[in-house]
């Protein structure tokens, strides 16, 4: 019995150390997998956002953006031209797809310079001569017209209005809309309505259908017109479209 009582504090002093409890106290518990976030999530994010920053569009050049043309028309006539202008070029992009190839041959072929001028009389006093015979539409009342146009005194003198040129924009307007652009006048309309997209004409244009008896002054340009002037214009039309609805 004395063995055995003698023998037990021994036995029974194992478990007080407790070795296992004093180590698990010292390692910090791990962090549960609800407030850890996934391995390689932080990475992907940074390398999604980079191509983002890398893809954002840049604005249109000057040269190849239109917004000027849609600007002008809603200066001139209103907010409504500016749209359709916008509509213009939407549906342009369409029609051009539309077309076969038969027919755009068919139009360069039909646009050709003129190798010696005629003069043409119409009944109202306007003289024009063929530069070049354009191939494409006629404008009609209402439709979106792209024009180049050049305007001095008949005679001489320093050019009022000027589009040609490098870095030059042309004119963009309305058929048969008021008020002309700047440095057009009625004999201009007049000589446009028989032109077609992709011709060139000089047009000799009467006091009457010019700046009348008032004359015109062009301060920017440090160009007056006097009081019943003949005036020579030199026009080319670029583009004709049917304006949509």
């Amino acid at each position: 019995m004395a063995s055995l009582l003698g023998s037990s504090p021994a036995f029974l002093a194992r478990p007080v150390a407790k070795p296992h409890s004093i180590s698990c106290a010292q390692v910090p518990r791990p962090p549960s997998a609800q407030n850890q976030p996934p391995p390689g999530e932080q990475p992907q994010q940074s390398v999604q956002s980079q191509p983002q920053q890398a893809a954002r569009p840049k604005r249109a050049g000057g040269a190849d953006s239109t917004d000027w043309v849609a600007s002008s028309l809603t200066r001139r006539f209103g907010i409504g031209a500016g749209l359709a202008w916008a509509g213009f070029l939407a549906v342009g992009v369409v029609s051009e797809q539309l077309k076969t190839r038969f027919e755009v041959a068919q139009q360069q072929a039909n646009t050709k310079d003129v190798e010696q001028e005629q003069e043409v009389v119409l009944p109202n006093g306007i003289r024009y001569y063929e530069l070049r015979v354009g191939g494409g539409d006629v404008p009609r009342p209402g439709d979106l017209v792209v024009i180049d146009l050049q305007g001095r005194v008949a005679g001489g003198g320093e050019a009022f209005v000027d589009t040609f040129g490098e870095g030059k924009r042309p004119l963009a307007l309305v058929m048969g809309s008021r008020p002309y652009t700047r440095g057009m006048c009625e004999g201009v309309e007049y000589a446009l309505r028989s032109m077609r997209a992709g011709g060139k004409r000089r047009v000799v244009v009467p006091p009457g259908l010019g700046f009348g008896d008032e004359g015109a002054d062009f301060g920017e340009e440090h160009v007056q017109i006097p009081p019943g002037a003949m005036l020579e214009y030199v026009v080319q039309v670029d583009k004709v479209s049917i304006a949509p609805a």
